[in-house]
């Protein structure tokens, strides 16, 4: 119930966001942010394969953005990148079952199981990337923290957790949200139908519960393991500069580039600023 509860109230912030599936393939056109020409997917790929950390923003019901996800992952292994995938999707405390179904050692059965304890959206929407993640030997990292935390912040705020559930977030995280964050929220989620006060102030808290706990656990793997990468699946919120790269940069000097499967709030693409986003794929 905790779940859906978040899930819905999500949904609903995040209705300004979907837009008629459109399929993605790897011969649409990106619009490059820095300097607004439009460029062809490969170009793309060539230009983010430099980072050390690529995050696709989604929409999670949205089948063109996975299939746009899949089509980037899949063009980065064809050119030996050494990567993980970053799922917002997975607690980072069910990694053993993430690294169990890369290496083949859970049935799809019972992952199916492991994935709706973790998600509420339809494998259906998955499915293809995880697959092609265990076919291909390619690391998958569980980045969130468990729903109880997220949820009692999202209800009562952070400082409702007690001093036991606060050592479950690491990093000495507290969920500190200043003024341009608190911004950036309203910007992004195009808050409305009366969220406001209270409520509004603990749905930024804990945005960025996930935002600072997802960016401390991209680090944390990336510094145990030189030389590798992560191309990390997480909500267009959670992707954009203002979110886990954000946080990422006070931890760390990764380089990032943030790729979005399409205008966000409807801005024309000449409003984007490369202090939001690196690339928007554009579609045909």
């Amino acid at each position: 119930m905790r779940k859906i509860i978040i899930s819905a109230a999500v949904f609903l912030l995040l209705l300004p966001f979907i837009i008629s599936a459109v399929k993605k393939t790897p011969d649409d056109r990106v619009y490059r942010v820095r300097d607004h020409q439009v460029i062809s997917f490969g170009q793309m790929i060539s230009e983010i394969k430099q980072a050390d950390v690529v995050l696709l923003g989604e929409t999670h019901n949205s089948m063109a953005d996975h299939s746009a996800q899949l089509d980037i992952i899949k063009r980065l292994h064809s050119l030996h990148v050494p990567f993980s995938i970053g799922l917002e999707m997975f607690r980072a405390d069910s990694q053993k079952d993430l690294d169990g179904w890369v290496k083949k050692e859970i049935p799809p059965d019972r992952f199916l199981e492991i994935y709706y304890d973790n998600w509420d959206a339809p494998w259906a929407l998955y499915k293809d990337i995880f697959l092609f993640a265990r076919a291909s030997d390619i690391p998958m990292a569980g980045l969130n923290v468990p729903w109880e935390l997220s949820g009692k912040i999202f209800t009562s705020g952070f400082n409702s957790l007690t001093p036991e559930e606060k050592k479950e977030i690491p990093g000495g995280i507290t969920c500190t949200v200043d003024k341009e964050y608190e911004r950036f929220i309203r910007q992004v989620y195009q808050v409305h139908h009366g969220m406001g006060g209270k409520s509004f102030d603990n749905f930024c808290q804990a945005q960025m519960l996930w935002d600072s706990v997802m960016a401390w656990n991209i680090v944390n793997r990336l510094r145990k393991e030189p030389g590798s990468k992560m191309v990390v699946l997480t909500g267009i919120g959670h992707a954009w500069k203002k979110g886990i790269p954000a946080q990422m940069g006070k931890r760390s000097k990764y380089r990032y580039a943030v790729v979005l499967p399409q205008l966000p709030m409807g801005k024309p693409d000449r409003e984007i600023s490369p202090d939001e986003a690196d690339y928007i794929l554009m579609g045909r």
